[in-house]
């Protein structure tokens, strides 16, 4: 998994986790890309967000195999987040999907 496509293709075969979301995320992949998340699943559209997650596409996917640590990768600058209280309610959300 080391493309864009891939990555989408990747939270797509989850979006069952996407049930009870009522909120969009949108993730910057740093000049690779753009990926918006809403009910409906993943797409690679750059849209308005409740929440935007900026990071590289090399260290989401370290995220989604649990090479690194969602924690450090904020403490470092590796991880940015628009709200973080909108982050912490989408915890569970997010856990599923790249968990």
């Amino acid at each position: 998994m080391n493309t864009l496509e891939e990555v989408t293709g990747w939270l797509n075969a989850r979006s069952g986790a996407l049930q009870d979301l009522e909120q969009t995320i949108g993730i910057d992949l740093k000049g690779a890309g753009f990926i918006h998340i809403d009910r409906a699943g993943a797409t690679n559209e750059q849209k308005p967000a409740d929440l935007t997650i900026r990071v590289s596409l090399a260290d989401l996917v370290a995220l989604g195999e649990r090479k690194l640590d969602p924690a450090k990768a904020m403490f470092t600058g590796r991880l940015k987040l628009s709200n973080m209280g909108m982050a912490m309610k989408l915890q569970p959300i997010l856990k599923a999907l790249f968990g």
